[in-house]
C-alpha cells in the first residue's frame, strides 16, 4: 500500500485544488450578467432571427455513417496488421461487417440522405424554399437582404 501512498496523496491534492478553485470563481468572480453575455456564441455574429425549422433526422443519420465509417477502419486495422494470426476468420468477420455497413449505407444513398443543400434534386425529394441565386457567373451570393443590387433596386 505504501507504494501507491504518493499516487493517492496526489489524486486527492488534484480533486482538492479543482474544488477549492471552484468555490474561489463563485465567491470572488462579479457576477453582471446581461443579454450579450447570456446569448449563444455563434462565431461573432449576433443571430438575426432564429432558425426557420428543426435540423432533419437524416442529418443525424449521415453522421452516424461517418461514424461507422471511422468504426470499420478500426476494425479493418488489426486484420491488416496480423492476418496471418487471424486467418480466415478475421477475413471472414471484417467481410461480414463491411457488406453490412455498406448494404445500410447503399439504402441510405438512395433514399437521398446525402442530397440537401440549396439545390433541388431532379426527383423534387428536396424541398427547397425562400433560396436565392444571383446570376453572377454561377457563384452563389448568399447576404443579400437591404443591400442594392446592380440595377438600383434593393435585394
Amino acid at each position: 500500500m505504501g507504494q501507491y501512498l504518493p499516487i493517492v496523496v496526489l489524486t486527492v491534492l488534484a480533486i482538492l485544488f479543482g474544488l477549492l478553485s471552484l468555490i474561489a470563481s463563485r465567491l470572488l468572480a462579479p457576477n453582471r450578467p446581461n443579454t450579450a453575455k447570456e446569448a449563444p456564441y455563434e462565431c461573432g455574429i449576433v443571430p438575426g432571427r432564429e432558425p426557420p425549422e428543426r435540423f432533419p433526422v437524416s442529418f443525424y443519420v449521415i453522421a452516424m455513417l461517418f461514424i461507422m465509417f471511422d468504426i470499420e477502419i478500426i476494425f479493418a486495422y488489426p486484420y491488416a496488421v496480423d492476418r496471418e494470426f487471424l486467418g480466415s476468420f478475421g477475413f471472414l468477420e471484417m467481410v461480414s461487417f463491411s457488406a453490412v455497413f455498406f448494404v445500410a449505407f447503399v439504402y441510405m444513398i438512395a433514399r437521398g440522405a446525402l442530397d440537401w443543400g440549396p439545390m433541388k434534386r431532379a426527383n423534387g425529394s428536396v424541398d427547397v424554399t425562400d433560396v436565392q441565386f444571383a446570376p453572377r457567373g454561377g457563384v452563389k451570393v448568399v447576404g443579400l437582404e437591404g443591400r442594392v443590387s446592380q440595377d438600383g433596386q434593393a435585394a
